[in-house]
């Protein structure tokens, strides 16, 4: 079958009206979730052959997510679903007026290869949730986690419903030239750039999960070993794959060292560069392993820099007396590197993020007080956290998306639902007055200065 046609029976089978039922959507979830679980060890060696994830990392990173979601969705979704009341105007009255939510249609979902399973399959739950059917493309950069994906998917849901389909570049853009009514996508900002222009020949709406150079500023007046615990978490799980996690350190000078000298003392009990083959992801392949090792400067690493070529694994490195000119300030890292640049004045410091594109994620570190607040309000980011890093990202109360070069728009929980469903506007008016004669001619002084008055108030 090829992509037309998927596309014709998968829109031909939303015009039956079957995915808008809400008993219906909880069925595919349960059935999803279902063939998950199943299949799990399945998942779990196909995660470890393309990136060697370990098991602990792929349930707590990855599926566990999506178990979460889904029963989240399951729980809420009559409560999403339902017809939300809003106010209404004088000049409307006597009217209810109300918002009703629909799914949009046929969506495509294009996944990434750093969380293949969490990052494909969580828009997949929301587009479900929300009444659509969904054509799904995993990232070809991890080749068995698409194929386990593929296989799970196409063989317990009918096409007309869900499909997954697998291919590289040239699939991707077969897919893209068929017109959906809405494109999900999560990778970088080259291609999101490229699906951004085939949707607007379309006019179908995109939500584009992107990335960028992510701070995290540390204070002097910070908890260090909470704050040194949090950083290496953030950071350094899952290689530095992580879209959210921060790019760099912003230190002040007071407390640089001693962040350090922490750093250094936890990464050695749990990531000693002696050990890096155990339990420690790869990077995804060799272009990006050389592009990484590029960026190491040999003269300014304090910690790590241990590579091994043959199976793609680069242990945890800091970097230090890092300036914004050095290379790796250039471009996001997406790697277990970690620049440490210290500061003194935190002026000076707002002003040189703001000369980047606005992030993803904002991390800082120190005591809540007004300068924490000033930062979080003047400086603009998808999401952040005070204290921590990374972790907002399981919120589901809370939306992850960007902002400008890191994304459009955003997903988790009721968000994700939002975010497939368009929200139609209703008013239903009574019928036992109708003020005709402020509408018709004659028209006069009075009648506009009654009409002003309702307008305006």
């Amino acid at each position: 079958m090829n992509i037309t046609e998927l596309v014709s029976q998968q829109r031909a089978y939303f015009k039956t009206n079957a995915t808008r039922d809400i008993n219906f959507r909880i069925k595919q979830l349960h059935g999803l979730r279902e063939v998950l679980r199943e299949n799990e060890q399945t998942l779990l060696d196909a995660i470890y052959a393309d990136l060697k994830k370990s098991r602990y990392g792929t349930i707590t990173t990855e599926l566990s997510l999506v178990y979460g979601e889904i029963a989240h969705s399951i729980r809420d979704l009559p409560k999403w679903s339902r017809k939300h009341r809003v106010g209404t105007n004088l000049l409307n009255f006597p009217e209810w007026s109300y918002l009703l939510p629909e799914p949009y249609g046929v969506t495509y979902i294009a996944g990434a290869w750093n969380y293949p399973y969490q990052l494909t399959l969580l828009p997949l739950v929301s587009a479900i949730a929300a009444g659509n059917t969904a054509i799904v493309k995993p990232s070809e950069l991890a080749p068995n986690t698409s194929r386990a994906m593929a296989a799970l998917i196409n063989d317990h849901f009918p096409s007309h419903y869900l499909h997954v389909v697998e291919g590289g570049a040239e699939i991707a853009g077969e897919i893209l030239q068929e017109r959906f009514d809405k494109i999900f996508f999560t990778g970088g900002s080259v291609i999101g750039k490229i699906v951004y222009e085939a949707a607007a020949k379309h006019l179908t709406p995109v939500t584009l999960e992107l990335g960028g150079k992510n701070p995290a500023i540390i204070l002097s007046d910070c908890d260090i070993n909470i704050a040194a615990k949090r950083i290496i978490w953030g950071k350094f799980s899952n290689a530095g794959q992580t879209c959210v996690a921060p790019d760099y350190l912003l230190v002040h000078s007071s407390i640089e060292q001693r962040l350090l000298a922490e750093l250094k003392r936890l990464l050695m009990a749990h990531f000693s560069p002696s050990s890096i083959g155990d339990n420690y992801m790869a990077i995804v392949n060799e272009r990006h392993f050389e592009r990484l090792k590029m960026l190491m400067d040999p003269e300014k690493i304090f910690f790590g820099g241990v590579t091994d070529k043959e199976q793609l694994l680069i242990s945890p490195t800091i970097l230090h007396n890092v300036t914004f000119d050095d290379e790796i300030m250039t471009e996001e890292i997406f790697g277990p590197l970690l620049p440490v640049i210290r500061f003194d004045d935190l002026r000076e410091v707002v002003e040189k993020i703001r000369t980047y594109d606005k992030p993803l994620s904002l991390y800082v570190f120190g005591k809540k007080s007004a300068v924490t607040d000033s930062l979080f309000d003047e400086l603009s980011f998808g999401g952040g956290s005070l204290n921590d890093t990374v972790m907002y990202f399981a919120n589901r109360n809370l939306p992850l998306g960007g902002v400008g070069a890191s994304g459009i728009g955003s997903y988790h929980g009721e968000y994700g639902f939002k975010t497939f469903s368009h929200d139609k506007a209703i008013m239903e008016k009574g019928t036992w007055i109708e003020f005709w004669f402020l509408k018709v001619p004659p028209y006069k002084e009075w009648k506009l200065k009654l009409l002003r008055w309702f307008i305006e108030h």
